[in-house]
């Protein structure tokens, strides 16, 4: 009884070291920031799952807070670093002591942000470690206001803990879009106005020592005029003046914004001037969005000439010069910074190569869109032309995408895979998410209809722990999402097949029944989980997934909860058809239900493509390889317009291909038959914008000079002069104007068919 007794004490004794947490020291002249991230530390519960000793403070306060015996282990081992550099840090361990020292204050910041991201079952590997920052910059812009997928939702405590949430992967930065942008002033969705908001969180970014950036779009219609330039300046000083806290200013040439360079130069240069009365460390950039080839060449020679008053250049989306070319042409006295859109799928800087039509319909420009290994090629690619980036975001959906280019500036290192593991780590409690988050981007190469990730994913994500948390949710919710799509994609399919198997058979009655068949069991039970993974969202992050129920601004900005249950095939063309026919006196009958058969295929020995669809397209000439153009600035791209199947559009009209800038779209054959004549018919069609398009055949003959469509969708056929065939291949190239500005596109193909007569 006794040797149980003692038993029972040793076992209480152990349990009860296990639980004791660690002791954090600090230094006792630690600054203010520093007392700050240590009171943050001590909320965290990885600090109460270490043991023993944990240190946190200055790499030059750290001996004085040691033990004779470690001292010299740390001082043996400290003295092999590098002087201190910015927001560095070290991580060094020996017993049950774990120092984290930064080399300044935001150093000791970023390295308790380490633990806290590594830290598994009480333990840090990988230790000891330095870590210098790859990027002096990295910060994530907020846009509050109306636009937005979430961040209008948001309290200054939702903020607070968003930043927390940045600073622990190395964000040093938020940039925040001012009350005064393409936007409606105001969002049912506010929970205090806009100046207030802005002002709690650039006081948040000076409690915990990081940079707020002001994002000012110049909005007035002209500021040559001498009484809107004046306007504009005291709007902007009465707001620099009544902001706490500013680090930078950044003011877009466009997108929004519409100033010419020669009129944008002398007015920042003003407002520059403003921003310093009251924030005189500011710095101020300046980038040429939107403008068009006469307007870049202007800004090259403006930035030519000595501006003591401007930092750099920010480069982003809607330019027609990369970040690469604009480094080329900048002086090296300017710092030049990267603004790269990581929020949207299409119609964007950066498109989802291959973006199946099923998923660009349904899912959208902003959905749920972890893209671990793309945005890590993206910032690997151009890291080396820029000094710092903030990326362009537009809420919560590209929350991993955040992870990924403030965890490569911060340390470029690391894999993609590891960065995503701590994600799973540190937000879901478990490395393994990191699986799911690469599972979810593969979901989105290749064709919906054979893709086998998707259903991995889901199974994947379903044996893990479920976590009661927004994360999860949003992983959830994406992971049904594709996997319900993938379901009715197949099924859309199949109930048009039936369809027109009918009509061959004359069998209009089954053909409508065949459209009409309902979703299975197992489908509709994905729909609803879907629709309730849509109302936790919106409670507890304020994602809007529906305009209808959760007030999204627009269907585009991330509320594709409303597009669930879109047409996947030609239901309602086809059904309308089958209306004109059965009007039709039966005798008249049979050449249009022959017509509808026969659809796209084109006559024998032709050729046929559908341009926005990266599997029926053979022809496109698709130029560079995505690894080496991500932007598509060289080649061809696929998108959507604004229009559904269910508006009456066939997918065929929906999608198009196009490309940029000056860049041709191109379409080539080869194995003409050099004895035949050919005709060429064009289906133009996409967005409700378009461009006079010049069609050229061999860089030789112009089929039709610049036109504009006049019709969306514009069918145009044309006989092909003899000469342009007679070797057996062509080349048709579409160009747009030359020098154009803005997004570039506007250059949009449907269907092409080519057939001898």
């Amino acid at each position: 009884m006794t040797r149980l007794l003692c038993l029972c004490l040793w076992l209480c004794l152990c349990l009860s070291a296990q639980a004791v947490a660690a002791t954090l020291i600090t230094a006792p002249d630690a600054s203010p920031q520093a007392q700050t991230t240590a009171a943050w530390f001590r909320e965290e519960p990885v600090l109460g799952a270490l043991h023993g000793q944990v240190v946190l403070a200055q790499r030059s306060q750290v001996a004085a807070l040691l033990p004779p015996r470690l001292r010299t282990a740390w001082q043996d081992w400290s003295q092999t670093l590098p002087a201190a550099r910015p927001e560095a840090y070290a991580l060094f361990s020996k017993g049950n002591w774990l120092i984290i020292a930064g080399d300044d204050d935001r150093g000791v910041m970023f390295g308790m942000g380490h633990v806290l991201r590594k830290a598994e079952r009480g333990r840090v590997r990988g230790l000891p470690l330095y870590v210098t920052p790859d990027k002096a910059i990295r910060a994530h812009q907020i846009g509050y206001r109306f636009k937005n997928n979430s961040y209008d939702a948001f309290t200054l405590p939702m903020f607070e803990r968003h930043l927390r949430d940045l600073i622990v992967f190395g964000t040093n930065g938020l940039q925040w879009i001012a009350p005064i942008s393409d936007d409606a002033a105001e969002s049912p969705l506010f929970p205090a106005p806009p100046l207030d908001t802005l002002i709690g969180v650039s006081r948040l970014t000076e409690r915990y020592g990081v940079d707020f950036h002001l994002y000012y779009p110049q909005m007035m219609a002209d500021y040559g005029d001498p009484a809107q330039r004046a306007a504009e300046l005291k709007r902007f000083e009465a707001l620099v003046r009544a902001t706490p806290h500013i680090s930078s200013l950044f003011i877009p040439g466009g997108d929004p914004g519409h100033t010419p360079p020669d009129i944008l130069f002398p007015l920042i240069r003003d407002e520059a001037a403003i921003l310093r009365r009251y924030h005189p460390k500011a710095t101020v950039w300046v980038s040429a969005q939107g403008f068009d080839m006469a307007q870049y060449e202007r800004f090259y020679a403006l930035m030519a000439e000595e501006n003591p008053w401007l930092t750099g250049v920010f480069v982003g989306p809607q330019s027609r010069d990369t970040v690469s070319a604009q480094r080329a042409r900048i002086p090296a006295r300017y710092k030049v910074l990267f603004y790269p859109d990581i929020a949207h799928t299409l119609h964007t800087q950066f498109p989802v190569p291959g973006f199946d039509p099923a998923f660009a319909l349904t899912e959208g420009r902003e959905p749920i869109n972890p893209q671990p290994q793309a945005q890590s090629h993206i910032y690997r690619h151009f890291a080396g032309d820029f000094e710092g980036f903030v990326t362009y975001s537009e809420g919560v959906t590209d929350d991993v995408n955040k992870v990924m280019w403030t965890g490569l500036g911060m340390d470029r290192s690391q894999s993609a895979s590891v960065l995503a593991a701590d994600y799973g780590r540190y937000f879901l409690g478990d490395a393994r998410f990191g699986v799911v988050l690469e599972g979810l981007e593969r979901n989105w190469r290749g064709p919906v209809r054979r893709n086998g990730d998707i259903p991995r994913t889901l199974t994947t994500l379903n044996s893990l722990p479920h976590r009661d948390n927004w994360r999860y949710d949003m992983l959830a919710y994406r992971a049904r999402y594709d996997a319900y799509m993938q379901r009715r994609a197949v099924a859309e399919t199949q109930r048009e097949d039936a369809a027109y198997q009918a009509l061959s058979k004359n069998d209009f009655q089954a053909a409508r029944w065949a459209l009409s068949t309902p979703d299975d069991a197992d489908t509709q039970a994905l729909r609803t989980e879907i629709h309730a993974l849509a109302g936790r969202l919106y409670s507890d992050i304020g994602l809007q997934l529906s305009v209808r129920l959760y007030g999204a601004s627009n269907w585009e900005r991330g509320a594709n909860l409303d597009r669930l249950q879109l047409s996947l095939n030609d239901r309602v063309w086809l059904t309308r058809r089958m209306d004109e026919i059965e009007a039709l006196p039966v005798p008249a009958r049979a050449e249009r239900v022959a017509a509808l058969l026969r659809r796209d295929a084109p006559p024998p020995d032709g050729f046929y493509d559908d341009l926005g669809d990266p599997q029926a397209s053979p022809h496109l000439v698709r130029g560079t390889d995505w690894a080496d153009d991500p932007q598509r600035m060289a080649g061809a791209l696929e998108s959507i317009a604004d229009r559904t199947p269910d508006d009456g559009w066939r997918l065929a009209w929906i999608t198009y291909a196009e490309a940029l800038y000056e860049t041709p779209l191109e379409l080539r054959y080869a194995g003409l038959d050099r004895t035949r004549p050919y005709r060429l018919k064009v289906v133009y069609a996409g967005e409700d914008y378009a461009l006079p398009l010049t069609l050229i055949a061999n860089d030789t003959t112009t089929l039709h000079a610049a036109r504009a469509r006049r019709s969306n969708p514009e069918t145009v056929e044309m006989d092909l002069p003899p000469e342009v065939t007679a070797q057996g291949h062509l080349s048709l190239k579409w160009f747009c104007p030359q020098g154009l500005g803005g997004s570039g596109r506007g250059r949009q193909v449907a269907q092409v068919w080519l057939y001898p007569l």
